[in-house]
């Protein structure tokens, strides 16, 4: 039987000044603010022409909203669908796509991610997913 939520529970506050190091994939960084069982959140920065190395985000189902700058997703095979967002924009990341990212602009790029699920948030691998043929 699953227990029912808490209905008398209270909301929280996280300080921005309380967020702390986290994930590290190579030409980003990450800081998270919450990290439950079942849901991660807190900011990614990118700096200016920063490409990242390639990585998944294992069982998690991601979204990021971009804050400030440009980001740029590289991802399915070959790493040859490329999308990219502004300020104001949404990106998702499925569970288990290998991506990198990059910040094609003048200024460092932040954004706000939310992931659900579980396990390792973020695995760094070799490269993108096989081309196809």
């Amino acid at each position: 039987m699953t227990e029912s939520p808490d209905p008398a529970q209270p909301c929280t506050r996280v300080a921005a000044d309380a967020l702390t190091p986290a994930d590290p994939t190579p030409g980003m960084s990450r800081q998270v603010a919450l990290h439950t069982e079942a849901m991660w959140s807190g900011t990614v920065d990118t700096e200016s022409g920063a490409v990242t190395g390639w990585h998944h985000h294992g069982d998690h189902d991601t979204t990021l909203y971009i804050v400030s700058g440009r980001m740029r997703l590289e991802s399915g095979p070959g790493g040859e669908h490329v999308v990219e967002a502004g300020p104001g924009d949404f990106l998702r990341v499925p569970a288990g796509a290998v991506h990198r990212e990059s910040n094609p602009g003048d200024e460092t790029s932040r954004a706000v991610i939310v992931r659900c699920g579980s396990g390792t948030p973020t695995v760094n691998v070799d490269g993108p997913a096989p081309a196809e043929g």
